[in-house]
């Protein structure tokens, strides 16, 4: 009993240090405006319904073109006048440059070290080069121009079997699905991994499958940073070990074609680098950034 008094008397100092934090903070700062039902701790949460664009919509109609939401400790500032979207991408690209830090890119993103979460700066910059020259460069993706016209005969081919005898009802997701993985991981590894069946490919797609499952915004630790205390639903706990699981594949990779230096793929191009500047093309940064071709995908 003595316990649980202990427990309540702990959240109520909570609430009430949580509380005159934001009161704090919203005399400190003008914020564009927002509504005014916001609940203490979850914010405008409650306001927020499915599909988000018209709700989003809907207030902008009562709010104007930028107004603000409080989601549990996160602030966010919606946008829909097109002349304003325009000038966070051109005039205040820089002061709009970074993205929120949720926990996935902890674990998963090497501590906001890839191109996706690290923050504006000489390192963001640097990976920005390195992605925009070496990766996705038209010279570049055009030596792999047979890999994507392989994939999308294979695509026909499975599309006219299962239509051989008849009209027949497709479902089109899995097919793109499987098209746009095995294009990217034989551009970076020489390898097929969907439609395949063995210990490896079936590996891989249970970690991209468990990997999709904590991918968006919509992890509640993200935005009540109080149930990390008791790691809520054993959430950090399972993404330290995804995260264990994704580099040690990852890894395997490299070392892979470390070893075996007669192919030519995406990761024997950025070995060839780290032979000359290792400190500026280190495993890390190689397993970074085919995670952020994961994440177009994700």
């Amino acid at each position: 009993m003595e316990t649980i008094t202990w427990i309540y008397a702990l959240l109520s100092l909570l609430f009430v240090l949580i509380v005159f934090k934001f009161s704090a903070k919203s005399g400190q700062r003008k914020f564009p405006p927002s509504p005014a039902a916001a609940l203490p701790l979850l914010g405008h949460l409650h306001l927020l319904k499915f599909p988000l664009h018209r709700t989003c919509y809907n207030l902008s109609q009562k709010l104007g073109p930028i107004f603000s939401l409080r989601l549990g400790s996160r602030l966010v500032v919606v946008i829909s006048s097109p002349a304003t979207a325009e000038e966070c991408f051109t005039k205040n690209d820089v002061v709009l440059a970074n993205r929120p830090r949720f926990l996935i890119g902890k674990y998963i993103g090497y501590n906001y070290t890839t191109v996706v979460g690290s923050s504006y700066g000489d390192h963001w910059r640097n990976l920005r080069r390195l992605t925009t020259v070496e990766i996705f460069s038209s010279a570049r993706l055009n030596t792999f121009r047979s890999i994507r016209e392989d994939e999308v005969k294979r695509m026909l081919e499975k599309l006219g079997g299962n239509s051989l005898g008849d009209f027949a009802r497709v479902e089109l997701r899995p097919l793109f699905t499987e098209l746009t993985f095995n294009n990217i991981m034989r551009m970076v590894a020489g390898k097929r991994y969907f439609g395949e069946e063995n210990d490896e490919a079936e590996r891989f797609r249970g970690l991209i499958k468990e990997a999709f499952s904590y991918g968006g915004a919509s992890n509640p630790v993200d935005f009540f940073p109080v149930l990390r205390w008791i790691d809520y639903k054993n959430f950090e706990k399972n993404l330290t070990k995804l995260s264990g699981k994704l580099d040690d594949f990852l890894q395997g990779l490299i070392d892979e074609h470390r070893s075996n230096k007669n192919t030519n793929t995406m990761i024997d191009h950025l070995l060839s680098f780290q032979e000359s500047d290792p400190e500026s093309y280190t495993d890390v940064i190689i397993k970074g950034i085919i995670l952020v071709l994961f994440n177009l995908i994700i």
